[in-house]
């Protein structure tokens, strides 16, 4: 967008506005197809709209809607609570969720996927991704069946393929009301684009290097078939990575000078990390084709994998399929590929600071997320931001609005960075307790650049336009091409647009205490 003429104070403040969404409840639609409590949803998304909140985020979940057999689609409910949303005036961000929701971190539901497409994994169990071990996991479709025809005559890709194309025709009249705002493009398990290495349903518990999963027959093959043609016949996957819980250090593959160093680790990494590339840029391509003149905006979801950063391995990344070492930018070659598509980077573990985390665990998540904004930024693309785990108090949300203007509100017009949009995990009765939501609606505010409300994206500088067709694909070379390590720009020690800190902490809890003398 060419950069608006601004006069006002007011016009120049609102360039700094970054809009806030808050995560529905992952259960919000049953897996029975059903949106219980339409009462108690209205009510509590009233409060959001008097907070001043944008919109809400929903996982849309593949598993519930062609749960009854190939093609059935059963969009009443969904329909039933974005009338729900329309009607309380917030926005939507809507999750294409094509995996299992349970066995990950937070997931308090089981919503499997359709049991149809599980029971073809009952006779040909490689459809899942698998550990070193023969270990199934049946939360997301492996990747090495993305293009075998092995769901009654569909391959993965075009399950996911037709299930959006059903939701854009049975959502057209929220599309072009303008109530959805981005389609973040389910990529893997948890939605994001990686590998399901670190599945608390397995065992796996922080901070655990997980597990590479690329041993079902597919991926096998397709790797033997690019070790021959790499000149290496010879070469198998790794047989020597550990296991969930291992520390780098207890792996022959992670350890100092271990196998991640030599020819055959770094030939298996950079095979690892690009066919999740390409996974995510054959689906991203059919969701632009099917999105393409809405004015909505696609997405894709990163995860933040911040346990094990600050070491020479980096082994909770690399099994995920982020080949990020110290000397290699695991991220950047992602956003590339998103920018082929136009979409934009979310990321999550925003609310994190080192000094919370385990030295054992070598985390790094401040200079993680300055890494990987910073990639999308080189790439000319957008990034958004989610919090990784729930946190109502000031210390996380200091940190999220650091990040979300890394170098501060610009009050002659749009700052130099900016997150496009930040979505909050996630609404609950919790947040709606008396000081946690004081703090929250201050946090909204803060998030606005202290503005009001503001229903027209285009006043703050990031309008929605229609949805251009995918650029050309872009050829592996000059995808890795963007693995040359550059310095991140830098982020501001601290926000300039606090929500306070202990002493606002102890006037809250002055007033909680007051107002319970009262009830």
């Amino acid at each position: 967008m060419q950069a608006p003429i601004l006069v006002t104070q007011k016009e120049k403040m609102l360039a700094n506005y970054v809009p806030v969404y808050v995560m529905l409840p992952l259960g919000v639609v049953t897996s029975e197809n059903v949106l219980e409590n339409k009462e108690e949803i209205e009510k509590q998304l009233k409060q959001l709209k008097a907070a001043d909140v944008d919109g809400v985020m929903v996982d849309v979940w593949w598993g519930i809607i062609e749960s009854k057999g190939p093609k059935q689609y059963d969009w009443n409910a969904y329909r039933s609570l974005f009338q729900i949303v329309q009607q309380c005036g917030l926005k939507v961000q809507a999750i294409m969720s094509c995996h299992q929701c349970g066995g990950n971190v937070g997931d308090i539901v089981t919503i499997p996927i359709p049991q149809w497409v599980l029971n073809i994994g009952e006779s040909n169990p490689d459809i899942f991704y698998t550990t070193h071990s023969g270990e199934r996991d049946k939360e997301y479709l492996s990747i090495g069946v993305d293009n075998q025809q092995l769901f009654d005559g569909r391959t993965a890709i075009e399950l996911y393929s037709d299930y959006m194309k059903s939701f854009r025709e049975n959502m057209s009249d929220f599309l072009e009301a303008g109530l959805i705002m981005d389609i973040e493009v389910g990529l893997g398990p948890a939605g994001e684009l990686r590998f399901p290495s670190y599945q608390e349903s397995k065992g796996w518990v922080f901070p655990g290097i997980g597990e590479f999963q690329c041993y079902d027959k597919y991926l096998k093959a397709e790797f033997k078939e690019a070790a021959a043609q790499a000149g290496h016949p010879e070469w198998d996957l790794p047989d020597n990575a550990g296991v969930y819980n291992d520390t780098p250090d207890a792996t022959g593959f992670f350890r100092a000078n271990g196998t991640f160093l030599t020819e055959k680790g770094k030939f298996f990494l950079t095979w690892y990390s690009t066919k999740l590339l390409f996974h995510g840029d054959q689906i991203l391509d059919e969701a632009n084709k099917i999105f393409q003149g809405c004015r909505v905006k696609v997405a894709a979801k990163v995860s933040g994998i911040h346990w094990w950063y600050k070491t020479e391995n980096h082994a909770a990344e690399l099994t995920s399929g982020y080949y990020n070492l110290n000397d290699r930018d695991g991220y950047r070659p992602v956003a590339r590929m998103l920018s082929r598509h136009y979409a934009t980077l979310n990321f999550t573990c925003i609310e994190m600071r080192n000094s919370e985390q385990s030295e054992d665990a070598k985390c790094g998540p401040e200079e993680l997320v300055q890494q990987v904004f910073s990639a999308g930024w080189r790439e000319k693309i957008e990034v958004g931001g989610e919090n990784a785990l729930s946190r109502y108090d000031r210390t996380a949300y200091n940190q999220i609005l650091k990040n979300a203007r890394p170098n501060g509100v610009n009050k002659d017009g749009p700052p130099k960075l900016r997150m496009a949009s930040m979505t909050y995990l996630r609404l609950s009765d919790e947040l709606f307790q008396n000081k946690n939501f004081r703090i929250f609606k201050t946090f909204v505010r803060k998030m606005h650049a202290d503005q009001d409300y503001c229903p027209d994206p285009e006043q703050y500088y990031n309008p929605l336009v229609p949805l251009e067709r995918s650029k050309p694909p872009i050829s592996i070379e000059v995808l890795l091409e963007a693995t040359k390590p550059m310095e991140p720009f830098p982020f501001d020690r601290e926000t300039d647009m606090s929500v306070r800190g202990a002493w606002a902490d102890l006037f809250d809890n002055v007033i909680d205490k007051f107002t319970s003398l009262f009830k």
